[in-house]
């Protein structure tokens, strides 16, 4: 019988073969040019990366990256956003992803980061480490001909204006203003600088090819600009002569409503486009209800996204605000992993500031730590996990205590893939 892989964090001399485990996990290409392993270098925390090895190949990959994660109330917690898990299917169901988080998650918790995310390529995977789904995307497919959309649009009525703006406006512009955006956006994480260089071009790797988008701003009547717009367009053939040219967002973000407005109103106005495609966009987006036949948005995709993990109970549920008034709940959480459980006393205030410290008073509700992060953000209804029996009232009324204290008027919402 062969040995057991060795998991270890990387050395220099590891790092190709480690993105070559990579590729061949998330099936591309085998081959990896010197260029990227290079490029991908730069941007690893060696420290953070975690590979298993066999025989001197590596077979399974993980790492993770600090963040900041935006909390209802506009708070920024710190995270451990965990990517590139992978595992060779030579050495599938050997408990190496196991291992690795496992080792993961205890760093974190010791370095003081309240809770782990990541966006899951497979539902049913990530709930045996403690994990809920946190946030979920709906994308949306716009037959712009239905849409009843205004065909006299020539810009905003507001005094502000859209321009289209250059790779360099983008780079000077999008920093600050996704971080004034990811602080109104519970579910939001900060953006690296290399996040600008690999989205404006200034990087790419080379089995990546990066391809220009069109760029547009909207600047509100004092020349601020609010929102950032990039789309793809796709010229197809003309049935009969008539339009018919699809428009692709790849990223939309706007601190204002009416920047957010005006953007859309901007795409959909574009010249013989007839088919929009919105991206991943926050469940409740604005966006059907901004058409004049909202029936014109078809949902192509309703899925979870964003899954969260608690490391820190106390830390992440006094972090954040909550609704309702002055409220007591006790809270009893289960976490096999020994990382996040205990029972806790979340006690909120009038403005919507909360304590939160282990307790021995009486449980109202028990709930395991996978289902209390599906409710951290304010996504999920405790009553609807009670109705599924995923959450235990003690007494009547708590869930529904929980479910005013916990819920948000807005869904929240990851824009960013990490």
């Amino acid at each position: 019988m062969s040995s057991s892989p060795e998991i270890r964090h990387l050395d220099e001399s590891d790092v190709a073969d480690w993105v070559r485990a990579l590729h061949t996990g998330f099936h591309m290409a085998p081959s990896v040019p010197a260029e990227e392993v290079a490029l991908r270098r730069t941007a690893y925390d060696l420290a953070r990366t975690q590979g298993a090895f066999d025989q001197g190949r590596c077979v399974a990959t993980f790492r993770s990256m600090p963040r900041q994660l935006t909390v209802p109330g506009g708070a920024a917690i710190a995270a451990s956003a965990i990517t590139n898990v992978s595992v060779t299917a030579t050495h599938r169901r050997r408990g190496l992803a196991s291992r690795m988080m496992a080792a993961d998650l205890a760093a974190a918790k010791e370095r003081g980061e309240a809770v782990s995310i990541l966006i899951a390529a497979e539902y049913p995977i990530y709930g045996r480490y403690g994990f809920g789904p946190a946030t979920w995307v709906t994308d949306w497919e716009i037959d712009v001909p239905r849409a009843a959309v205004d065909p006299r649009w020539s810009g905003p009525a507001d005094g502000g204006r859209v321009d289209l703006a250059t790779i360099a406006e983008v780079q000077k512009a999008g920093p600050e203003l996704h971080d004034r955006v990811r602080a109104l956006n519970p579910g939001a994480i900060n953006r690296k600088p290399n996040w600008w260089a690999l989205h404006t071009g200034e990087t790419s790797f080379p089995t990546q090819p990066w391809k220009e988008p069109f760029f547009a701003v909207y600047r509100d009547a004092d020349g601020r600009i609010d929102g950032l717009l990039a789309y793809d367009t796709v010229d197809h053939p003309w049935p009969g002569k008539l339009p018919k040219v699809d428009a692709s967002v790849r990223q939309l973000i706007a601190a204002t409503p009416a920047a957010e407005t005006a953007l859309w109103r901007f795409l959909l106005s574009l010249d013989w486009v007839t088919l929009v495609k919105s991206g991943h966009r926050a469940p409740d987006d604005i966006l059907p209800l901004l058409l004049g036949d909202p029936r014109a948005a078809r949902t192509e995709t309703h899925a979870d996204f964003m899954w969260l993990r608690l490391l820190d109970t106390p830390a992440a549920l006094a972090a954040r605000t909550y609704a309702g008034g002055p409220t007591t709940l006790v809270l009893d959480v289960d976490d096999p992993a020994g990382l996040a459980g205990g029972r806790f006393l979340l006690e909120t205030d009038a403005t919507g500031a909360a304590t939160c410290h282990p307790t021995t008073h009486p449980a109202d509700l028990s709930l395991s730590v996978a289902d209390l992060a599906c409710l951290y953000l304010g996504d999920e209804s405790p009553v609807r996990l009670a109705a599924l029996g995923r959450l235990i009232e003690h007494h009547e009324g708590a869930a529904r205590v929980a479910d005013t204290l916990f819920r948000t008027s807005r869904r929240p919402w990851c824009p960013d893939i990490f």
